[in-house]
């Protein structure tokens, strides 16, 4: 586990298990507005069930804390082992991923049984004088905080197949805020460092810090706007292949792309689908839901390039507009000098997927919002569009 990067452990053990149950009630609140019926559909296979959000959660508690640290821990079901088992071929087989919306049963009210009956073993272990697991403990705390995330877009992409587009928020989208100018931001460059340090948590793919050489670049004050991103489309931008790397212009023509995913017309004007249903798209908005092929083709339009995860890590303290999209980087996600994974199945948490994903930046309006920080790195290919991805410009100086 010495590669587990967490902050020190709440003082007490009230505090350790409040913050438990504060945690995982916030799932369940994010989950709240969905049906039983929504909430085991599996709308694509990148996409997960609701309820399996809520059950691979608690299995990972049940797996990586209970079993292993509670002698009188009482397993729910032992075919959870199998159904939310995600990635970690340490542990054992697992249903398919493509298949998690055939798990018609348990139903939602058997997940909620399961996490009630983790949630109070957790809560009588982090009362006890049991083995120090803090690290572990608190990265699975930050893992829920992360499928927190993925039951949002996961829901949106779920809704949005709906013909009758139901909102999953019922409540007045937030108002518009007006886009400010966009600026530059211009940085020397030079030998830099970046990565986490310190003692708040970061996840093992933050680290080590370590130095980086940066050429003088300058980046954009804000994320592309709709607006912005408008024009691209109306010069032509989808069909022009000069803009767009080999695969990308494949993902167009065998895709059918012409504007960014949950963008439809109606009644001869642009409208997207959001959280809180169809709504007339607001150009100010930033951008969101463009792959990164998109968002290359788009810099690419614009004369300027995306920014390298260094510089966008350097300039982050200057940037506005942070925690809006993430924002595609031109950087592979790839591990940083000195990076070990941890050994046994929690090892393959992050290592295991640095191969043929691109690295996004800054967090969206679903992450929550203490995981928003200037070292986190997201990940994703390069055809992915159902996260919330955006673009934010850079451009060499010379």
């Amino acid at each position: 586990m010495s590669n587990l990067r967490t902050r020190p452990a709440p003082v007490n053990t009230s505090q350790r298990v409040d913050r438990f149950l504060t945690v995982c009630a916030a799932s369940e609140q994010l989950a709240a507005p969905l049906s039983a019926e929504d909430q085991t559909v599996q709308s694509m296979p990148d996409a997960s069930p609701t309820k399996w959000h809520l059950a691979h959660t608690t299995w990972f508690f049940e797996t990586f804390v209970l079993r292993p640290h509670m002698p009188s821990y009482r397993v729910f079901d032992p075919a959870y082992e199998y159904l939310f088992n995600s990635y970690y071929e340490a542990v054992g087989p697992r249903h398919p991923r493509p298949q998690r919306g055939l798990i018609t049963r348990p139903g939602v009210e058997e997940i909620g049984a399961y996490r009630r009956h983790v949630s109070q073993a957790m809560a009588e272990f982090l009362e006890s004088d049991a083995p120090d697991c803090a690290p572990l403990v608190e990265l699975g705390l930050h893992h829920e905080q992360q499928h927190q995330e993925l039951l949002l877009m996961d829901a949106k992409h779920m809704l949005s197949a709906n013909p009758l587009r139901p909102a999953y928020d019922r409540s007045p989208a937030p108002r518009p805020v007006p886009a400010s100018n966009l600026d530059w931001r211009r940085r020397a460059g030079g030998l830099i460092e970046i990565g986490h340090e310190g003692e708040d948590f970061a996840f093992d793919n933050e680290g080590p810090r370590h130095k980086v050489w940066l050429e003088p670049f300058s980046i954009a004050s804000r994320p592309v706007s709709n607006g912005e991103y408008l024009r691209f489309m109306e010069d032509g931008g989808y069909c022009r292949p000069e803009f767009w790397l080999s695969a990308g212009w494949d993902c167009v023509n065998s895709r059918g792309w012409d504007a960014p995913l949950y963008w439809e017309q109606k009644d001869g004007q642009w409208h997207v689908f959001t959280l809180h249903g169809l709504a007339p798209m607001r150009p100010d908005d930033p951008v969101c839901h463009v792959s990164g092929y998109e968002a290359a083709a788009y810099a690419k339009w614009a004369g300027k390039r995306l920014p390298r995860e260094a510089e966008w890590e350097n300039a982050a303290a200057d940037l506005e507009g942070k925690g809006a999209v993430w924002e595609w980087t031109a950087s592979p996600y790839v591990a940083y000098p000195g990076y070990r994974e941890a050994a046994g199945a929690i090892g393959e948490y992050n290592g295991k997927f640095m191969a043929n994903q691109m690295v996004l930046r800054g967090g969206c309006i679903a992450t929550p919002r203490d995981h928003i920080r200037p070292t986190y790195r997201n990940f994703f290919p390069l055809d992915a569009r159902w996260m919330f991805g955006g673009i934010r410009l850079a451009e060499d100086l010379r």
